[in-house]
């Protein structure tokens, strides 16, 4: 279907006041107490300026060289009124240079209306996925509440600040200063584009964006220049934040998680009926009509890896899955409250097989993690390894170390730094020269809670168990951001 920006955001729910906050949450947060690992939301009052990063372990690999940049919330309170919800805070990216075996860090908040509108009130007004906003919000469009706090994309010298509910917020990569929102095609400006854009083998990149059971189907040049937008219709309106691709399929999977009702925070919209299951829609790329539906037993997710397609026509990908909707729901709120105890379990790793005769199945690795990644060198393509974040657990809602699971011998592989890190996503960066995926490092930053700031890490795939080959520390903490990408 070709799209038609009125079309496909007529029917957005309306902005509305206030909603009441549930029960547990105040139960969970009543305790005074700053939690241990409070320090993942604190609020940054300001843009860091580019400092030199302190070595404190090792040395940096030889023929590493290159820049991560790093999305997430970095500012949730002010006096006039905060975030409730941490997916609700300004986009703060940040960088990590590596060059000469040194590291520079810089950080800055994505100028949007948002953030100016708040500003200038001394509040935050505007309602987001799990934030009530109140009726000083200014609300002309989607963009006028684009956090732009999730998810980076690089093209070319400009990063992209991704949000899942509206435009992708251009940056200059070498300075982080905000430049304009993205308008791919003048009559689609404002429509969504997500926060997990998927890159084909043949360099392309693949994302979408969703209101309620409607997806509009990007398909971008590695530039960032459109090739073709479409929009498709889903078999149930869930609450879909990622989505995956092999090299001839896209892939939604439908978590019961579905739009019941309007309101705002968005959050409130869904319900969490565990009697509808779980389906996975298969998607030829060449023809948006040619469909597969899959059944799977109930799960929630936020995060899937990247799938492939077998010789036989079996697919696979990975994804985080948990028991419910919980830690969305509720557990993000008392996370951003920094004290109490954060419902929610933690996601376990699993492994989707879609059969072609129409067999699905789910296979646990046992293993807590999120963030899954895979090397870049094969995305959309057959592949055995995946990172991922790990440690987290009951009374500790945050990861403190790195894995990396082997699908083709079943060993998880994984290094914990203990309690007093928060670990954040890692990339894969492939090693110069190479092909194969142990040939890689993996970059990530974290949180020493008892130094009270930022480190950035490098490790080695084929040896993780042994911990990072180098470390470097800031001299600032920054908020725990959500998710980065890398340029060499």
């Amino acid at each position: 279907m070709t799209p038609s920006r009125r079309h496909f955001l007529m029917g957005a729910a309306a902005l509305s006041a206030a909603v009441a906050t549930p029960e547990m949450v105040r139960a969970a947060i009543a305790r005074e107490v700053a939690a241990p690992w409070a320090l993942a939301t604190a609020d940054l009052e300001g843009d860091i300026a580019p400092r030199a990063l302190r070595l404190v372990h090792g040395r940096a690999p030889a023929g590493l060289e290159g820049t991560l940049f790093r999305n997430g919330p970095g500012k949730f309170r002010r006096p006039g009124g905060s975030a409730t919800h941490w997916f609700d805070g300004d986009g703060l990216m940040r960088s990590f240079t590596v060059a000469n075996g040194g590291v520079t860090l810089a950080a800055r908040f994505a100028d949007t209306p948002k953030r100016r509108t708040e500003t200038e009130l001394d509040a935050v007004v505007t309602p987001g996925f799990g934030t009530a906003g109140d009726s000083r919000a200014r609300i002309g469009s989607n963009d006028d509440a684009n956090a732009a706090n999730t998810a980076v994309m690089v093209t070319g010298d400009k990063v992209w600040a991704l949000w899942e509910g509206g435009s992708p917020l251009r940056m200059d990569a070498a300075t982080l200063a905000t430049e304009q929102f993205v308008a791919l095609r003048d009559d689609l400006k404002g429509m969504p584009f997500q926060a997990h854009p998927r890159y084909a083998p043949d360099g392309t990149i693949w994302n979408v964006g969703t209101n309620g059971d409607q997806v509009i189907v990007w398909h971008l040049q590695t530039s960032g220049a459109l090739i073709d937008a479409r929009v498709l219709r889903l078999p149930r309106a869930s609450y879909l934040h990622d989505f995956t691709a092999t090299e001839r399929h896209l892939i939604f999977v439908l978590q019961p998680w579905v739009l019941d009702h309007a309101g705002m925070p968005f959050s409130t919209q869904f319900a969490w009926k565990p009697e509808l299951g779980t389906q996975v829609l298969v998607v030829d790329k060449a023809d948006l009509t040619s469909t597969r539906i899959y059944e799977l037993e109930t799960f929630s997710f936020f995060h899937l890896g990247d799938g492939w397609e077998e010789a036989d026509g079996t697919i696979r990908f990975d994804v985080a899955a948990n028991r419910d909707a919980t830690f969305a729901i509720e557990g993000a709120r008392v996370l951003v409250a920094g004290r109490g105890t954060v419902p929610g379990e933690a996601s376990v790793l699993k492994l989707v097989t879609l059969r072609p005769d129409g067999r699905a199945e789910l296979t646990s690795s046992g293993v807590t993690a999120e963030f899954p990644k895979g090397d870049p060198r094969r995305a959309g393509i057959e592949r055995s390894l995946t990172v991922h974040v790990a440690g987290e657990r009951g009374g500790r809602p945050l990861p403190n170390g790195l894995a990396v699971q082997d699908w083709k011998t079943g060993r998880n592989h994984a290094f914990s730094f203990g309690d007093d890190q928060i670990m954040e996503e890692a990339v894969f960066v492939p090693k110069p020269g190479t092909t194969a995926e142990r040939d890689a490092w993996l970059v990530a930053p974290s949180i020493n809670l008892a130094e009270g700031v930022t480190e950035l890490h490098v490790f080695d795939v084929a040896s993780i168990e042994g911990g990072p080959v180098a470390t470097w520390r800031a001299d600032v903490a920054l908020p725990a951001g959500f998710h980065g990408a890398w340029r060499g």
